[in-house]
């Protein structure tokens, strides 16, 4: 039987001689970026690669999502490494799709690479002979949280529950048979100092809808006779403004709303204005602290014009927790192809996953690697280091997944049995179901 170190150095070398195929599969997918539940020729193209491979996938999960296996030699821990397929809408993005506006601005295509250049390095050198457990290669819809009325009407058509991917796969199930997952995110060099790091913790986010009601009147004949939802969501924004002093430095709360509609024509006393925001924060009192100070803000809009408000809350993401043994593990190997130095683990990003919510239920890790310029979300990021944005991820996955499962899986069993969940799945999932509400407010009885 190879040792431990000889089967990480036979993988690696085995994703090298595939480098052009993996390179081409994140190529491919950043020229064809699609949004979250609609990954249709993106999840095509993950099942045929998996079918290829011999992982023998299950695709349409949660829609779009797929699944295939990598077992090993005997009975042990389940260990996912995931993907996401999904696409921002950055039309001003040089590559995106001039129908959609959508773009590979966050990288995800070059996790989709990682993970099927991990799955054909391990499958290639024969790794499940040598390993306990599985390794559950799943490619999830619908990271971000974007085109929130589309996902609005299809749960209401029944189609979804969550309008996220993870958590709408483990309402269905698709996560129970996984005891640990990590992944790994494309980070741009203009804002990492090192080639990899971990953060300990990122931000959860609320996801709000709201909409503003007035009355329209001709905006240049009788003004007065009209009442102005965009003056009163005006207040509103204002107000919000006026309350980032009250936070609190280490509840890192982001609130950062827009307008997406603001009248129906410059004639006409705006009716009706509607507006999105994530509220977001460090810790789940953080954010239920900062979501009452914006849904009171929004009210006190509604007031001064005498308009109404109507307010949707929507579960979003919740707060990051990597492991901090698993990481460890990872960033062994980040030294092993660097060198000392180039990983950092620890403090808090600001951002949000919805790796955050499975992070509550099992051990997960959620690093980043440096292979881009520009800002992330940005139409300046750009994959400029293809051999790290494609290759790098993965043999750092391919490697941890072995240093995890090796021989009878002690590593793994270590981390799972010192796991504390903070929620189990049905706390959870009673948990996110209640945090859907919606309220009316007049303010013109006040």
């Amino acid at each position: 039987m190879p040792s431990k170190e000889e089967l990480k150095q036979a993988v690696c070398e085995a994703i090298d001689r595939q480098g052009n195929e993996i390179i081409a599969i994140g190529e491919e997918i950043l020229r064809h970026p699609e949004t979250g539940f609609n990954e249709l020729k993106t999840a095509r193209l993950v099942a045929e690669h998996m079918t290829t491979l011999g992982l023998g996938p299950q695709t349409g999960l949660a829609l779009t999502g797929v699944k295939g296996r990598l077992a090993g030699k005997a009975a042990g821990p389940r260990l996912a490494i995931v993907s996401e397929l999904d696409s921002l809408r950055t039309s001003d993005h040089p590559l995106a799709d001039p129908h959609t506006g959508a773009a590979h601005s966050c990288g995800h295509n070059a996790q989709i690479a990682g993970m099927l250049g991990a799955a054909m390095g391990l499958s290639t050198i024969g790794a499940g002979d040598h390993l306990a457990g599985e390794v559950v290669f799943f490619s999830v819809p619908a990271e971000e949280f974007i085109d929130v009325e589309e996902r609005l009407r299809r749960r209401d058509k029944g189609e979804l529950e969550f309008l996220l991917g993870k958590p709408e796969l483990l309402a269905r199930g698709h996560w129970d048979d996984i005891d640990m997952a990590m992944m790994i995110h494309a980070g741009s060099h203009d804002q990492m100092s090192k080639r990899s790091f971990i953060a300990d913790s990122s931000n959860g986010a609320l996801v709000k809808q709201i909409r503003f009601m007035g009355r329209a009147s001709h905006a240049g004949g009788a003004p007065q006779l009209g009442i102005n939802a965009l003056s009163a969501a005006q207040i509103a924004l204002n107000a919000i403004h006026c309350q980032r002093e009250t936070f609190h430095d280490r509840d890192t709360i982001r609130i950062h709303p827009i307008i997406t509609k603001g009248g129906d024509a410059v004639s006409v006393v705006p009716a009706e204005v509607t507006m999105e925001t994530f509220v977001r924060g460090g810790s789940l009192d953080a954010i239920t602290d900062a979501n009452m100070k914006v849904d009171r803000c929004l009210r006190a809009g509604a007031m001064a014009m005498g308009a109404e408000v109507e307010i949707s809350t929507i579960p979003g993401y919740l707060p990051q927790r990597n492991d901090r043994s698993f990481g460890t593990i990872f960033g062994s190997n980040v030294d092993s192809l660097f060198g000392p130095g180039e990983f950092d683990i620890g403090g808090h990003r600001t951002g949000s996953t919805d790796m955050g919510d499975i992070a509550h239920l099992m051990p997960v890790i959620h690093p980043y690697v440096a292979s881009a310029r520009g800002k992330t979300h940005g139409a300046d990021f750009h994959i400029h280091e293809p051999q790290h944005a494609y290759l790098t991820p993965a043999k750092l996955l391919a490697m941890t997944a072995i240093d995890l499962l090796y021989d009878q899986a002690d590593a793994a069993k270590e981390i799972i049995g010192e796991f504390k969940p903070a929620m189990t799945k049905d706390s959870y999932l009673s948990f996110a179901r209640a945090l859907f509400k919606k309220e009316r407010y007049s303010g013109a009885a006040n």
